[in-house]
């Protein structure tokens, strides 16, 4: 099974990230867990480029960046997992490029959809969770961790307004599991569980 998390920054991802991860091990399940960008080798030094190197990065030039951090993702560790029988859980895949890429720099959404695509050669999540949150909060959620924003982080509200926007939009497709975040910590992983639970016995 393939399950990614997707949402705006601050939404809790890891949280429940290691929340489904223990719970999968606990059946006896073996689990890889990964993230985007920076889930191999190379794409920790494209994660970098991206997030942490000085100075602007071309729309364009982000985009294929992730595109080639998810190619190789893809090739090299979620592919292998996935045909080994394993979960794989990822923070981000490619409908980040698609809100975040697309819609958030105002770049063309299906051309960043259809190079995503391309990159992992049609692999689609099983599950797709989207935690949302009002830009607002989640900003506000993420200053208060305390860490150095990166690059993206640093965005205007609206940048992340129009993320979370395509995010809803997409969440149209049936892979999505809609979480509103701003429920107890507890409250998500019942209905996150709820749905693997559901996929599991069909």
């Amino acid at each position: 099974m393939f399950i990614t998390f997707e949402g705006i920054d601050g939404v809790g991802k890891s949280t429940q990230l290691d929340l489904l991860q223990k719970w999968f091990e606990a059946q006896g399940k073996a689990v890889v867990r990964t993230l985007e960008p920076g889930g191999t080798e190379l794409g920790q030094e494209i994660r970098h480029l991206l997030l942490h190197r000085k100075g602007d990065v071309a729309p364009r030039s982000e985009a294929l960046l992730y595109a080639a951090d998810r190619a190789h993702h893809v090739a090299t560790k979620i592919r292998p997992a996935l045909q080994e029988g394993k979960v794989v859980l990822s923070d981000r895949y490619f409908d980040s490029s698609v809100a975040y890429q697309g819609a958030a720099r105002e770049l063309d959404v299906e051309e960043v959809r259809g190079i995503s695509l391309w990159a992992v050669d049609n692999l689609l999540p099983d599950l797709t969770v989207l935690l949302d949150l009002d830009a607002q909060a989640a900003i506000q959620r993420r200053n208060k961790t305390g860490t150095e924003p990166d690059r993206l982080e640093r965005e205007k509200v609206d940048f992340f307004e129009r993320a979370r926007a395509q995010y809803l939009e997409l969440a149209k497709e049936p892979r999505f599991l809609v979480v509103d975040a701003t429920l107890s910590i507890d409250e998500i992983q019942a209905q996150i569980r709820a749905r693997v639970t559901t996929m599991e016995s069909h």
